[in-house]
């Protein structure tokens, strides 16, 4: 299966015109954003487990990153609460789950074969800090390396603002809306953006926070499976 699968071009999908999806196991639905590849693949995905449910356990092949969005994301190493990030680099393995529900964002396959980094920010998290070079930025990183950034990013009220796609770029709104190239994204939305694109961003009438991610779009890999 391909979706989306032309990173050198601009993708956008909304939350409310993505359907969720069967998985193979009962009780986990998700909301496919891009993929290469059928149950072994390189994939973006909204992921929800209905209360109660869990995915078999599993080793992460590829890596696995994750941003809770709702309700508790639950492992054997904790509880995750909505807001929290993960990292699961190459080799980890765990058997992940929901007692109360949950909803996530979640990459697949998408790590650098040499970065092991493993990162769980549950409750405690770096603080968010004036970006000098963007006014009404703020910046709260959550991992960085010499491959790719990630971070959450709050912007304020009718602002315009530029981002950086050097290596490429994604968001995913988490909180109100903007506008870029003429089209509206607001909370559930999901933006990539190839190489090189020059993005200018327009806030809406509320303050934005959105989940980004930079410069990971240089080399494309995908499981050898698919």
């Amino acid at each position: 299966m391909e979706l989306n699968a032309d990173f050198a071009v601009r993708a956008a999908v909304h939350d409310a015109d993505n359907p969720w999806r069967a998985s193979p196991m009962a009780g986990v639905e998700r909301k496919m954003l891009d993929r290469i590849g059928d149950e072994v693949a390189r994939a973006t995905s909204i992921v929800r487990y209905a209360p109660g449910n869990s995915f078999s356990p599993h080793i992460h092949g590829g890596g696995e990153e994750f941003l809770v969005l709702d309700g508790v994301f639950q492992d054997e190493h904790g509880d995750y609460p909505a807001g929290s990030y993960v990292r699961n680099p190459p080799g980890t393995s765990h058997t992940p789950g929901s007692a109360p529900g949950c909803t996530i964002l979640v990459k697949l396959w998408q790590f650098d074969p040499d970065d092991l980094t493993q990162i769980r920010y549950q409750t405690e998290f770096p603080d968010f800090i004036a970006d000098p070079e963007r006014p009404g930025v703020s910046v709260q990183t959550l991992f960085s390396s010499e491959l790719e950034d990630v971070a959450h990013e709050r912007w304020t009220a009718d602002t315009e603002l530029t981002l950086s796609t050097d290596g490429g770029a994604e968001i995913y709104v988490v909180e109100g809306e903007f506008a870029e190239a003429g089209e509206t994204f607001t909370a559930g939305s999901w933006l990539r953006l190839p190489d090189g694109y020059e993005a200018v961003i327009k806030t809406g009438s509320a303050p934005v926070k959105v989940w980004r991610k930079t410069g990971h779009l240089r080399d494309i890999r995908v499981p050898e499976a698919s």
